[in-house]
């Protein structure tokens, strides 16, 4: 048995491989790329087969036995993994899509990922249709989705008011909206935990929701809380549920979790709220990172939404207001418990380099102050962001199990997600572990998002469909970003096509921009 052989067994167990109905070689043979011996795994969630792959220009032409085909280049995938493109339905790559420095995305090329969607947590661009215009003339190394995010909207109407929107400014709202999906939105994005998201109600998420489903979009939802910040991790997830059956839309929670002391080992009763939600017919789906800590800010973890309201400078106000000062540490001191405590939040970015890497503890007794005095410090200081070590693999791990949850990775700067993510998952949960099996997690990363976001004939290995693919040693795949060393790309991909353009050969990045604005 051939060492990728013996790999897959021990991801799988050992399987019948099926055997798909030979394509018809063309009479013309003469592929731009062809995909020799490598052991296809589609992205249906079948077992993987022994087949050839031939592209041509940006599609796949030919799935079979194609030992006579000639192409411009021949890739001996022997030993490999051949899958279609991974796609990422949470990152916080606008910034980078949007650099010509950075546009080629090299940390998810890395990864085996073709498709980004960005936008996320309510944020990114209110002008749509110009961020595609530009990401089309300067041009982008992976694919790229956007969503129109609530947050964004909500601060160009209202800036950082915690007030109800008045009717005016609601219709405002859902005509940015509705442009917003005209330009070519894929769906509304909400970041209901962070501010000015948290100030709006339900009622107006529904409103603007409804105008998304009138364009057949999609809701995004870092939702309200994922632990017990306010309403509750179990009462988020069925807020998200009741605007996706008033809106009459999809829903996807956007990184799904349990997240802190207060409510680890919750994700069963959250599973049974979505499994019960989706056999009454909703279509509800969610993503996840497979790290045990967020990526969030030292602001959005620790201050309360009340004290942002009015922007930084009112925060900055109340702050040093005698009167207010103590409800706002006492309310911080609850949330640093929920969080784990000043060990939980490392410092991973911001304009202070002196803090870098260190805990809100180490800091707080560098300065001999309490840990909230400490934080306070940041925030005047111009904030930070943290890893927040707050999960538990268990419940990763059931959350992972589920056939309706995705992979994601929520990737930002000093977190080693935006490095390691997919390859994390296949080495950590699937090569070594057994979680779920390869081709369980293959679905998860490529059919999936496709489907649910309505990227039309991407996510799959299949005669016709856009030649996104990956081909990656199952023996070497592995994430190497760490906490303290957070850029490191990933190995094991040897050879990614996006749009039938060869953007990793043989392990190494090439200087090609085949990425699309998709729509």
């Amino acid at each position: 048995m051939r060492r990728a052989e013996f790999g897959l067994c021990a991801a799988l167990g050992c399987f019948a491989a099926l055997t798909l109905a030979q394509k018809t070689i063309p009479s013309s043979s003469d592929y731009d790329v062809v995909i020799r011996n490598g052991d296809v795994i589609d992205g249906s969630g079948r077992p993987p087969q022994r087949l050839d792959v031939g592209v041509t220009r940006d599609r796949i032409n030919f799935l079979g036995n194609g030992a006579t085909l000639t192409a411009k280049q021949i890739i001996d995938a022997s030993g490999l993994v051949v899958a279609p493109g991974f796609i990422d339905p949470h990152t916080h790559t606008l910034e980078d899509l949007s650099d010509p420095k950075r546009s080629r995305n090299d940390p998810y090329l890395m990864q085996g990922v073709t498709t980004v969607i960005t936008g996320n947590d309510g944020e990114g661009p209110v002008e749509i249709g110009a961020t595609s215009e530009k990401w089309r003339t300067q041009g982008i190394g992976t694919n790229a989705a956007l969503y129109i995010g609530e947050g964004a909207i909500r601060r160009e109407v209202m800036g950082m008011s915690e007030a109800a929107p008045k009717p005016e400014q609601l219709a405002r709202m859902q005509q940015l909206v509705a442009r917003g999906m005209q330009q070519g939105a894929i769906g509304m994005s909400t970041g209901l935990y962070y501010a000015p998201g948290n100030y709006a109600s339900t009622e107006e998420i529904v409103a603007l929701a409804k105008t998304a489903a009138q364009h057949g979009g999609v809701y995004d939802t870092h939702m309200r809380d994922e632990s017990t910040y306010n309403i509750g991790l179990l009462a988020a997830v069925q807020e998200t549920i009741r605007i996706g059956r008033e809106a009459g839309l999809p829903v996807h929670i956007s990184h799904i979790k349990a997240l802190g002391r207060d409510v680890w080992g919750k994700s069963t009763d959250v599973i049974a709220l979505v499994n019960q939600a989706r056999a009454e017919g909703l279509r509800v789906t969610a993503s996840q990172y497979p790290y045990e800590a967020s990526g969030s800010s030292i602001t959005a973890s620790l201050v309360p939404r009340w004290a942002e309201a009015g922007g930084n400078t009112e925060l900055l106000k109340r702050i040093s207001d005698p009167q207010v000062r103590p409800r706002l540490i006492s309310e911080m001191e609850r949330n640093l418990d929920r969080r784990g405590g000043p060990d939980s939040l490392l410092i991973i970015s911001g304009r202070d380099t002196q803090i870098m890497g260190k805990t809100l503890r180490q800091i707080a007794a560098q300065h001999s102050e309490s840990a909230v005095d400490a934080a306070l410090d940041i925030v005047k200081n111009g904030g930070a962001g943290v890893a927040s070590f707050n999960m538990r693999d268990d419940d990763i791990k059931n959350f992972m199990r589920q056939d309706w949850v995705m992979t994601c990775s929520d990737g930002s700067a000093g977190h080693p997600r935006k490095y390691g993510t997919f390859p994390r998952k296949l080495r950590k949960y699937v090569f070594d572990e057994h979680v779920i099996s390869l081709p369980f997690a293959i679905r998860s990363s490529t059919s999936l998002p496709a489907e649910t976001f309505g990227l039309k004939e991407r996510g799959r290995l299949k005669q016709g469909y856009f030649a996104d693919i990956v081909v990656f040693d199952p023996a070497t795949i592995r994430d190497l970003a760490t906490y303290t060393d957070p850029e490191v790309l990933s190995t094991g991909v040897r050879y990614l096509l996006v749009n039938g353009k060869l953007a990793v050969s043989d392990g190494q990045i090439q200087n090609v921009r085949a990425g699309i604005a998709l729509h």
